[in-house]
């Protein structure tokens, strides 16, 4: 796909191709090179052992849609930015999380992946969503604009320091102490990976994916306008449901292929690490990044938005909190995405 559609997005902006042919083009390069950032990442991971590879992971695990709201933001397209954090977020959350648990619970009766991991994310998810996101909202009723971006500002440096202390609580500090003993396949198979690439290849493909993920995701931000005005779609549906699915496809068929070899807590920590990585380091980073642009992008979402998110996070809770799960809980979660879906493309 890679070889197809990287000339085919330098031919068709050079000769002006249809927009949403173009469109086209460029979201399924985006998903062919992240899903080569995701092979490398994880080569990488097995050469330098865990530690190393889940900050690796960390870093690049949600860099296509960091660098495809970087350009969105340059380009002054504030509303498509939230609401693609948004996306990332319902994305993750209950696309991701309800396909895993659907497709393999439809294998195998009952899934268990770590408990403690779960309720140790549901804290930092509350803290996350709850307090990061809906505070800003509560406090901006009764702030002007310069106000509200220092508010932002903020949250976000506290947000970035509370999750690089969540990484060292992780990988460092209790690294292993919550293993569970009846992990159900979930531990297991990590130990005996063999790297799929050396390290010095999965590295140089990892950085040339990057640069060309860079280039074709300044493209596809420009056909966003008239893309919306073909098939009337809201910047909101854009954001939150296209430029959310474009960002995350690589990983959620990473998520969904582990459920189904019943290796659940990999499956639970692509959906619910990447929500995580999204709240507590991308919005905030692009807070700071807006510093410097034109237009500053405050912290604060849409009401919608916000109800959606909140009540995804309390789904995402109430279900994965006990430690195991089956198709039907999956179907659950998946029915609360279409039920958004359908509201976000109605807006």
């Amino acid at each position: 796909m890679i070889a197809v559609g990287l000339p085919l997005s330098i031919l068709g902006s050079l000769l002006h191709w249809p927009v949403v042919m173009m469109f086209i083009i460029y979201s399924l390069t985006i998903v062919a090179l992240a899903s080569y950032m995701g092979r490398a990442t994880e080569s990488i991971a097995v050469h330098t052992g865990p530690r190393v590879g889940g900050l690796i992971n960390a870093t690049f695990g949600n860099a296509v849609e960091l660098i495809i709201a970087f350009f969105a933001l340059k380009a002054g397209l504030i509303t498509v930015v939230l609401a693609s954090l948004t996306g990332s977020v319902l994305g993750n959350l209950l696309l991701v999380m309800g396909l895993s648990f659907f497709v393999g619970g439809l294998k195998f009766k009952r899934q268990k992946f770590n408990v403690f991991d779960a309720r140790h994310n549901s804290g930092l998810l509350v803290f996350a969503v709850l307090v990061a996101f809906v505070i800003p909202e509560v406090f901006a009723q009764e702030m002007n604009d310069t106000k509200t971006f220092a508010l932002s500002v903020g949250i976000s440096i506290i947000l970035i320091l509370l999750y690089l202390a969540a990484l060292f609580f992780k990988l460092v500090t209790h690294r292993g102490v919550y293993q569970s003993i009846e992990a159900g396949g979930g531990h297991s198979g990590e130990e005996h990976e063999t790297a799929e690439w050396g390290k010095k290849k999965a590295i140089l493909i990892l950085l040339l994916a990057t640069l060309a993920v860079a280039y074709v995701s300044e493209s596809l931000v420009h056909t966003f306008e008239e893309v919306g005005e073909a098939f009337g779609w809201s910047e909101l549906f854009i954001g939150v449901i296209v430029v959310a699915i474009v960002g995350n496809a690589a990983e959620h068929a990473s998520a969904i292929i582990m459920a189904y070899k019943n290796k659940m807590d990999i499956a639970v920590e692509i959906a619910v690490g990447s929500t995580l990585q999204i709240a507590m380091f991308v919005a905030p980073i692009l807070v700071l990044i807006s510093i410097f642009f034109e237009k500053q992008m405050a912290l604060v979402f849409t009401v919608p938005e916000l109800i959606a998110m909140v009540t995804a996070v309390l789904l995402a809770i109430a279900i994965s909190n006990d430690g195991e799960t089956n198709w039907f809980e999956g179907a659950t979660i998946l029915a609360a995405y279409l039920i958004m879906g359908i509201g976000f493309f109605l807006l």
